[in-house]
Parts: C-alpha cells; structure tokens; sequence
C-alpha cells in the first residue's frame, strides 16, 4: 500500500487522533461519536495492560496522576513492538526518558517500576536451569560456583519494596536496597532482602564466574577488610551453601 493511498492516509489520520486526540484531528468522514468509541478503547486496553503490571504505582500515585502518566505515555513514546509482553518494557523506557528530561516525576518512580516489571520479566524468561552445566552437588569452595539464571540479585537507591500509599518516601535512606528475586520450579516468583556481603558475593561469582569459591571469598575478604580470611571463608562457605538450598546457586561449574 502507497503512502498516497487514501485508505493508508485513513488509517494514519486515525492512528494520529487515537494517540493525541487534541493535536491531531480524525479523518474526513468519521463522526466524532465513532470515534470517542475507538479513542476510549485503544486507551483502555493500554491503561488496564499498564495497571496489571505496576499495580503498586497505581496506588501508590492515585487515580488521576495515573491517567495523566499513561496518557502522556500512550501519546508521546514510539513503542516499537507489537508484542503485549514488551509494553511493561516500554513504559520502564518512557519513564528513562522522563527522568533525562526532568519532567517532574516522583524520584522513586522509576525504580519502583523497574520492581514491579522485574517480576513480569522473570515470569517470562525463557532460560532454565537445566540449560546451564553444572554439578549439583559439586564443592563450592574448590570449584566454581554456578548462579541460577532463575536468580538476579538487584540494587536500588529507594526501598522499593516497601514503597506505597502508606510509605512515599521523599528522600532515599542511607543504605541501598538489596534484593534478590527468583523464580520457583512452580513459576512463581519470590523477592528476598540481601544483607551487603551476599549481595556483593552474588555480584562477583555473576560477573566472574570462572573464580572457585573460595578465590571469590578470598577477594570479597579483602574488599571487606576482614582481619581474619579463614574465619571470614569459613563463614562465606556457609553463606554459598545456604544460597544453593536456597537455589540462588545451582552447584558448581561442571
């Protein structure tokens, strides 16, 4: 279909008005009563989509701030993908570029959202455990320990678990968010809190995991200034342990 077309002329002219109806009129010919029905509609099935996957900013920020959010969203961000799934993605975009041009937001609102979409992406992740190699009963300390793709340990500035019409907090608190999501073999997905020095060893064996457990102890002992490395690796084989019952660690590369 031509450019030219007057039915690709139709349809632009009425993907125009849907998006920003006060900007851009509808197309010749179509009352406006028919199209309050379309403008009501597309918005609808966005706004509802968006609200199911960040029900805490919901209520968090009230009806009407809400609308006003997902309008402006609805109108001004090229969203380049046809899949449902991809909408949460595309709003935590949008609300990036909020905040680059200081539009007024909430200091925690991107964060909050990027928590609220973590469980959706999980949810959805494709990967699985099975399709990583390791030993499941392998020596954490002499081998290398294996994070489940199933596991992400995340790190914001606001308590954004905590975060809601009860708590809006206006400044964030001295000490970061640690957080460690995962999903269950029953696709459910749970939020746990890290203490620093979890965090901080799941951060490690994640960005270099060919290190054996206790070349990573080793290293985080010294990050912390442990007087003690043996007492401090000692204490740190527990902790891969309890984080391969906890299946944050799968075992060891195999």
């Amino acid at each position: 279909m031509s450019h030219d077309d007057p039915a690709f002329a139709a349809q632009r002219a009425l993907s125009g008005h849907i998006r920003d109806p006060l900007q851009a009129d509808g197309p010749n010919g179509i009352e406006d009563r028919r199209l309050k029905i379309y403008r009501e509609l597309f918005f609808n099935n966005v706004e509802g989509m968006l609200a199911g996957n960040f029900p805490v900013i919901v209520r968090t920020l009230g009806e009407d701030r809400w609308q006003a959010l997902v309008r402006d969203f609805y109108r001004e961000h090229p969203s380049h993908t046809p899949l449902f799934t991809e909408l949460a993605r595309e709003f935590l975009r949008y609300l990036e570029t909020r905040a680059e041009q200081d539009r007024g937001d909430a200091p925690w609102l991107q964060e909050l959202a990027h928590y609220e979409w973590v469980e959706l992406a999980l949810q959805i992740s494709e990967a699985r455990a099975s399709d990583v190699p390791h030993d499941p009963e392998g020596d954490l300390l002499t081998q290398a320990p294996v994070l489940s793709p199933l596991a992400w340990p995340l790190a914001y500035e606001w308590p954004v678990h905590r975060i809601g019409p009860g708590l809006v907090p206006t400044q964030p608190p001295g000490t970061p968010t640690l957080l460690l999501v995962q999903r269950g073999a029953d696709g459910s997905v749970r939020f746990s809190e890290l203490s620093p020095l979890t965090f901080r060893l799941l951060q490690r064996i994640e960005a270099e995991p060919a290190l054996s457990g206790r070349a990573q102890l080793q290293a985080l002992a010294v990050e912390a200034g442990a007087p003690e490395h043996e007492a401090f690796i000692a204490m740190g084989h527990a902790m891969l342990e309890q984080l391969r019952n906890d299946g944050a660690l799968l075992g060891s590369r195999a």
